[in-house]
């Protein structure tokens, strides 16, 4: 029969080991994260936060009657990536009359550009120039008759 060794003690090395050890995992996890947190955000939303909350009542407003125009807008990217935009209402399409449109990419990697949009002839516009590959988003503001509606969404 083979004769059984002791069991070698746990001593202060061990510990130190293992504590050390766990350690260096939740320094390289937060490093990791943190670095990756920051290369993703692509910075502030407003300004002032406590500003943009004293207006958040009549946002609230401007967005309830945006809602009650009841336009269905179509914003989209067509073969040459030239943004085009259409407007209906109750499935009829609404001529627009005139558009501001932003794009901005949404890390912040490239600068933001203005977009000069034109009529395509059949009451929906088009941007004057293709925009750059990749992801973006626009911020686009159309108005008909007296009315405006702005809207953000994102191209691809």
């Amino acid at each position: 029969m083979a004769t059984r060794t002791a069991p070698r003690p746990f001593t202060g090395w061990h510990i130190t080991a293992i504590l050390v050890g766990f350690f260096v995992i939740v320094m390289a996890v937060n490093f990791t994260m943190a670095r990756l947190a920051l290369s993703s955000f692509g910075g502030k939303v407003v300004e002032n936060s406590y500003v943009a909350s004293q207006h958040y009542n009549e946002l609230l407003e401007k967005a309830e009657a945006q809602d009650r125009l009841g336009w269905q807008p179509s914003v989209w990217l067509d073969r040459t990536r030239h943004v085009r935009v259409t407007l209906a209402h109750d499935g009829e399409r609404l001529p627009i009359e005139s558009a501001t449109a932003m794009i901005h990419h949404p890390l912040g990697r490239l600068p933001s550009q203005a977009l000069v949009m034109v009529g395509d002839g059949q009451g929906g516009i088009v941007s004057t120039k293709a925009i750059p590959q990749g992801r973006w988003r626009i911020e686009l503001a159309v108005t008909h008759g007296d009315d405006e509606a702005r809207y953000r969404r994102d191209l691809k």
